[in-house]
């Protein structure tokens, strides 16, 4: 359903269903982005954590019912298949492949692999976290570079901060929390001017949000440097945040150095017939975009009737200026039984807010005319 197109009888009814009811979509917990709170009810509108509200495709959900009758099997065989298939879908060697519990595993593993101490890892500040959080185990020195005037990575300044002691420099890109973007040209102008002994993680989890023109996947990359890794996910566009799948595609010889960091049996036969299913169902795929990335168009408008000032995105959230510190909002949404992203350090007076299903969106936005009235008429 394109929000563009509703009638105000039916936004009407959307609205009332998201406010009245439990609004019933599959969703997940994820202790990186603190999701529903213990002890809270299921009737809490979950726009905190930038998942997927409507969930796995049929076929995938099929694929992880049929997968109980090898439960009892380690899932070796499934997965170098789904090793495979990553492999055929990047045009690249199996060995180029690493899989992990979630994305998260992979970053944790590439700290591992690229970080000890004494070495440096070089990051934009507001960015996603986890890469620092693993970091602190190797006792690396972590250097934020803040975004520029744009909320985008200051690229110039983070090739600066890179010399022969940095291991690792972390791009999110789309980046999270401002959903905003670095062009291909622009990625590839920074992995050529870094040293070669620095791997370039980049980290594309919102990389099917995307629509900018100016965007290009770093797998464009990976033939020419070596130092380049890109990470996926299968907890976004794929609807499996609960279920903890993620890959990581770069050379031969970066990829062997983390698999030493793997945990044994990282995977399990239910999420890895899953992930297969999800490479199979293109449409489902393209259908789930197309109606996150609507609902996103039909939220700024709305925010633009509002003349409020956001951040546009080119993933599954959104940033908010609120023109005060967030947390009393993010508060006073909880009351309404709505959870919104946290507090940012260094964007203090800026909300992100996860894209949720039409009836979720639309709820949030008549919560935000009571809780932050508009600033201008609409």
């Amino acid at each position: 359903m394109d929000l563009g197109t509703l009638s105000r009888r039916r936004f009407a009814g959307a609205l009332g269903a998201a406010l009245g009811t439990a609004l019933v979509a599959p969703r997940s917990a994820s202790r990186a982005e603190a999701s529903l709170p213990k002890g809270y009810p299921e009737d809490f509108i979950q726009l905190n954590s930038n998942e997927n509200p409507y969930g796995p495709s049929p076929a995938a959900l099929e694929a992880m019912t049929r997968a109980h009758a090898v439960a009892a099997r380690y899932p070796d065989a499934p997965e170098d298949e789904l090793a495979d298939a990553v492999a055929r879908l990047h045009g690249v060697d199996a060995k180029q492949v690493v899989l992990g519990c979630g994305s998260g595993e992979v970053l944790r593993m590439a700290d591992l692999a690229f970080l000890t101490e004494g070495r440096k890892v070089v990051v934009a500040e507001p960015t996603f976290e986890a890469v620092l959080a693993y970091a602190r185990v190797t006792r690396a020195e972590a250097v934020k570079v803040p975004l520029d005037s744009a909320h985008r990575h200051d690229l110039e300044t983070m090739s600066k901060a890179c010399d022969e002691r940095t291991g690792l420099v972390y791009i999110c890109n789309p980046n999270n929390p401002t959903g905003t973007i670095v062009s291909g040209d622009a990625l590839a102008a920074f992995v050529a001017r870094i040293p070669s002994s620095t791997m370039v993680v980049v980290d594309e989890a919102y990389h099917h949000f995307v629509e900018s023109p100016d965007y290009r996947s770093a797998f464009e990359l990976l033939g020419k440097h070596a130092n380049v890794l890109v990470v996926r996910t299968f907890s976004k566009v794929y609807g499996l945040a609960g279920m903890r799948l993620g890959y990581g595609v770069g050379s031969e010889e970066g990829v062997r150095a983390m698999r030493q960091h793997a945990f044994a049996s990282n995977t399990n036969a239910a999420v890895l017939a899953a992930g297969l299913a999800c490479l199979g169902d293109e449409a489902h795929e393209a259908r789930t975009r197309k109606r996150m990335n609507d609902t996103r168009r039909w939220l700024y408008r709305e925010l633009d009737k509002d003349g409020r000032l956001y951040i546009p995105s080119e993933a599954n959230f959104t940033m908010i200026e609120i023109g005060a510190d967030v947390r009393p909002v993010i508060e006073a949404f909880r009351e309404r039984k709505i959870l919104v992203g946290r507090r940012f350090p260094s964007l203090p007076t800026w909300l992100r807010v996860s894209i949720g299903t039409e009836a979720e969106t639309a709820a949030f936005v008549e919560a935000l005319r009571g809780v932050v009235p508009a600033r201008a008429a609409a």
